[in-house]
């Protein structure tokens, strides 16, 4: 790959926020479009989940750094170690660039505050995969190690599985999985016809790994943590657990009961808490007082980028909600698409399905004299 310089720059200046898919995606766009972007990231490298959240056996780092080398090299400007509200603050962004996308994910773990919480040993699955993830960058940091300990991920989703492959991998003595609900069918049930999502049984990477070393799958259904139980010397030592079962009301809602007598300990010396993410977080929100919806995530018009504040605009996980990474980097273009047309009154960047719409008129950029002849010739 060589890098494809726009032919021109329009003067226009854009922010960006976060470096994670849809900060990437947009910030390529934005470029492509000859804006003069610059990309603000807290961590140490550029790539946010693409660099620390995806284990290396998913994603080569080097994959990752190639295409930010190709973005530097095509005129973005990025900036690391740069912590909004830190080091610069958000009003300063929104008066100094034509306008600033907020791409700042969804990185408020849930958490799981029962008896115990506040032993040694009891981590977010994100605090796990981030620091061992730098320290095999080469970064002198102290890590959350899994050699030798019994560990229990508590969560079930593609972040709970990346826990138990990478606890494998630093050699754990043990991984157990714990999800609450009810382990899904071997094929569709009536209520979950095509084409909705397949709510199934499967098997992801990390799970035939356990079995082929421990000779059983690792997940427990119906599991409740009750209790993180001390060794005696502040450090966690197991799990209190309690079985339970659903029950749908006449309503359609599912209820939760607990089964008398079904109490259970495991024994534990790391918990990796994975439970999802309960929305962006605060502080530049709280700052430019952006709007956001019912589940705390920055609200925009359906459909459109923009938020509540002049010049700012949201997308990716921050807007929709922790989804996934294809999600992302489609939000990324539209948002910048949204951007491009604010800025300059019309755009050429790509809509939805990758097609150019332009309804009514001929967008005319500094371009139209470099394709002009290669128009001719199509006429």
């Amino acid at each position: 790959m060589t890098p494809q310089p726009p032919p021109y720059r329009t003067g226009k200046k854009v922010a960006v926020v976060g470096s994670g898919p849809s900060g990437l995606a947009a910030a390529a766009q934005l470029n492509k479009a000859g804006h003069l972007v610059t990309v603000y990231e807290r961590n140490d490298r550029i790539g946010g989940l693409l660099m620390y959240g995806i284990p290396t056996m998913k994603l080569s780092k080097k994959v990752v750094q190639r295409r930010v080398d190709l973005m530097a090299a095509e005129g973005i400007t990025f900036k690391t170690n740069m912590t909004i509200g830190d080091d610069i603050s958000s009003h300063d962004l929104t008066e100094e660039y034509d306008a600033v996308v907020l791409c700042i994910g969804s990185t408020r773990p849930r958490d799981l505050p029962i008896k115990g919480r506040h032993l040694e040993g009891i981590h977010t699955a994100m605090t796990f995969l981030e620091g061992w993830q730098k320290k095999q960058m080469g970064n002198d940091i102290d890590h959350v190690d899994a050699k030798g300990k019994d560990v229990i991920v508590i969560g079930g989703g593609d972040t709970g599985v990346d826990c138990i492959g990478t606890s494998l991998r630093l050699d754990a003595k043990s991984v157990t999985t714990f999800e609450i609900l009810d382990q899904p069918p071997p094929t569709r049930a009536a209520n979950n016809p095509w084409p909705t999502w397949p709510r199934v049984f499967k098997v992801d990477y990390a799970h035939e790994e356990v079995k082929l070393r421990q000779n059983k799958d690792p997940r427990n259904f119906n599991i409740l943590s009750d209790e993180f139980l001390n060794d005696g010397n502040g450090n966690v030592s197991g799990i209190q657990t309690m079985q339970v079962s659903w029950k749908r009301e006449p309503t359609g809602r599912f209820t939760m009961e607990k089964c008398s007598g079904s109490e259970k300990t495991f024994k534990a010396d790391l918990v990796l808490l994975a439970m999802g993410f309960l929305g962006p977080e605060n502080r530049i929100i709280n700052e430019l007082e952006i709007k956001q919806d019912a589940r705390t995530n920055i609200e925009t018009a359906t459909g459109k980028y923009k938020t509540s504040v002049p010049k700012v605009y949201a997308a990716g996980d921050c807007r929709r909600g922790q989804s996934l990474i294809v999600h992302a980097i489609n939000e990324g273009r539209q948002a910048a698409r949204e951007v491009d047309r604010d800025l300059m009154g019309e755009t050429s960047l790509a809509g939805p399905g990758g097609v150019v719409y332009t309804p009514g008129k001929k967008v005319v950029r500094p371009t139209d004299e470099i394709y002009k002849p290669l128009l001719a010739s199509l006429a």
